[in-house]
């Protein structure tokens, strides 16, 4: 049977067989059965946070997700439309035993998704989810009278989540100018006020949200607005977010892209060079490019790997007590400050950085030099089938010898579907590309169903 929840929470169509108003009533009550039992022994008064991206079908989702843990005993907390950071925040702010966050993040408005975050703010392991999959089949447990959750509305959490972030700035932003793109997402608001709360002087697109038009054309995955409009503006450099703003990518003065791995360079020799790095280590996952790891080197600085996911970083993070990881799609994580990737929160260290260096963001980003990378996701394959197959391995280790400490090859299977993602990172594009292209052809040939 599918395993229901994936590397981020439960997320597909709205109203469709996996996200609807059923399934988020009956999950929202199998979390408080579980939650109950293991944080509180089921004899204490639960307390959850709820939060939302603006799209139209979170509107009832949250009514739903409310319904069953008001119904369940639990106190809610509705906070209304909030990035999935600001709620996993309040969860440790306010004290609450867990949080439900009601968001498909970058995906586009017809998708929503549930997540839920621990006592403390902090990402659910496999197996509480497993747990949570499990107890949707029991009986839920139904208090009466005085017993019944309590739904309040908690209009203090923006500013809240705010000053966490202003507080945590080393510097100021006076006198630079950035244009901000909320993706018509969560940090509509929040996310142009820290901002000009900073000191900076703000141009925003992309933050008219109508429940519609999230991540349509603007966030991070339509930056050429945003490059657009820095350029048209004559600002320093701009910062895109993501839906539910848990990610930022920037462009700098001249529109010219500068992603998560560069922003995870910058922001890691920045706190190396004030001592606030910890153990001199960033976290990253094994698709992070070999320009980060040769940057890395060059300044000190150790980077350890996971596997893909921003959970699988935040588990390593906390496990080797590390302060700074992230991903090359720009989930960058500061635990000093949050539990999560935090897009306004990474926009705003990076401009800091610009502020205290006096150095540009184009200057800033030359600390990486990006290797041209090439991917092939090969379908209909045994994925199960890639670390065994003496073809498929030949074909890896005489790729690997090719490129050398030039470059590398990756073959990883997809989470979710039997696909095997190829990739290859080269000193020149075309030899990238033909790595790739002969790799694939040999998983195609040797894993094919």
């Amino acid at each position: 049977m599918t395993r229901l929840f994936g590397t981020d929470g439960v997320r597909g169509l709205a109203n469709g067989p996996v996200i609807n108003a059923d399934k988020a009533l009956r999950l929202s009550e199998a979390a408080a059965r579980v939650f109950g039992r293991t944080i509180t022994g089921g004899g204490e008064r639960m307390t959850a946070v709820v939060g939302r991206d603006p799209r139209a079908s979170g509107e009832f989702l949250s009514a739903a997700v409310i319904a069953g843990l008001a119904s369940s005993g639990v106190d809610v907390y509705d906070v209304g439309v909030l990035p999935t950071p600001a709620v996993a925040f309040l969860t440790a702010d306010l004290g609450a035993n867990f949080g439900v966050m009601l968001s498909a993040s970058h995906n586009a408005m017809p998708d929503n998704g549930i997540k839920f975050f621990a006592l403390g703010g902090h990402k659910l392991p496999d197996e509480v989810e497993d747990r949570i999959e499990d107890a949707m089949d029991a009986t839920p447990d139904r208090p009466t009278g005085a017993a019944v959750g309590r739904v309040r509305p908690f209009t203090e959490g923006a500013a809240r989540y705010t000053d966490r972030l202003l507080s945590s700035l080393p510097h100021s932003l006076d006198g630079l100018h950035v244009v901000i793109d909320a993706a018509h997402g969560a940090a509509s608001e929040v996310g142009p006020d820290a901002f000009r709360r900073a000191g900076a002087k703000v141009t925003v697109i992309g933050a008219e949200p109508d429940g519609l038009n999230i991540n349509d054309g603007y966030g991070s995955t339509h930056l050429d607005k945003l490059q657009a409009t820095v350029v048209e503006a004559g600002a320093d450099f701009g910062v895109a977010f993501d839906g539910d703003a848990d990610r930022c990518l920037a462009v700098d003065a001249s529109g010219t892209q500068v992603d998560g791995d560069q922003i995870m360079a910058i922001l890691a020799v920045g706190m190396k060079q004030r001592g606030a790095l910890a153990g001199d280590t960033l976290v990253a996952t094994v698709m992070s490019n070999l320009g980060l790891h040769k940057a890395m080197e060059k300044h000190g600085i150790t980077v350890k790997q996971t596997a893909v996911g921003d959970r699988y970083v935040l588990e390593e993070m906390r496990r080797s007590s590390y302060n700074l990881g992230g991903e090359q799609s720009g989930h960058v994580i500061l635990t000093d400050v949050g539990t999560t990737g935090d897009g306004v929160l990474t926009g705003l260290m990076l401009a800091a950085q610009v502020a205290s260096s006096g150095r540009t963001m184009a200057e800033l980003a030359t600390v990486m030099s990006r290797l041209p990378q090439h991917m092939i996701n090969v379908k209909g394959v045994d994925k199960a089938a890639v670390g065994s197959n003496a073809a498929v391995q030949e074909a890896i280790s005489q790729a690997s010898a090719e490129l050398g400490v030039d470059g590398r090859v990756l073959l990883r299977p997809s989470g979710t579907e039997p696909v095997v993602r190829v990739m290859a990172e080269a000193p020149t594009a075309e030899l990238a590309e033909s790595v790739t292209a002969r790799l694939a052809q040999v998983v195609q040939a040797e894993l094919a169903l």
